[in-house]
């Protein structure tokens, strides 16, 4: 088993692909793939991305259970860090577990317990 990745939604789009079967982010339409992030990466993603937002879910996915290829890829603010990314809509199986994300009163995210 290996370890698992995160992917940061709208819980409205993630009740949208339980009921269509399959996850797309915008991303697979305009870069081709879903942007994820490992354990050490979360934090920093939401709240540079997602600050302030409500509504959030965080999918545990599963990455040998992805049908999609899931490649590590640097990122943009610093090419000696590597991000993984799913190209192609997102299997529902893959989905280990669904967490609430939501903001403090600051705007900003701590890890849930869950993944604490």
């Amino acid at each position: 088993m290996t370890d698992p990745i995160y992917h940061i939604t709208s819980r409205i789009s993630w009740s949208a692909a339980q009921k269509s079967g399959l996850y797309s982010a915008d991303s697979v339409t305009l870069e081709g793939f879903i942007h994820c992030s490992n354990i050490s990466q979360l934090l920093r993603v939401a709240n540079k991305f997602f600050a302030n937002q409500r509504g959030l879910v965080i999918l545990v996915i599963e990455p040998s259970q992805l049908k999609p290829e899931v490649r590590w890829e640097a990122g943009t603010d610093d090419a000696d860090e590597f991000y993984p990314h799913i190209y192609g809509p997102l299997n529902l199986e893959a989905v280990r577990s669904v967490l609430d994300f939501e903001p403090g009163l600051d705007g900003m995210f701590s890890l849930p317990a869950e993944l604490k």
